[in-house]
């Protein structure tokens, strides 16, 4: 019984582990997208407040 809840755990770590790594690297390219865009923003047009 404790070995099966041990492994559960492990699991679930490489579970939660993995999901922290999507949401990292989606929070790295939104935050690059933005970055781009705002780079081609400056260069050719000026911005419209």
């Amino acid at each position: 019984m404790w070995q099966n809840f041990l492994i559960s755990l492990e699991i679930m770590g490489k579970g939660m582990l993995g999901i922290f790594v999507v949401i990292g690297l989606l929070t790295l390219a939104v935050s690059m997208m933005g970055k781009l865009s705002a780079h081609g923003d400056q260069e050719g047009q000026e911005h419209k407040d």
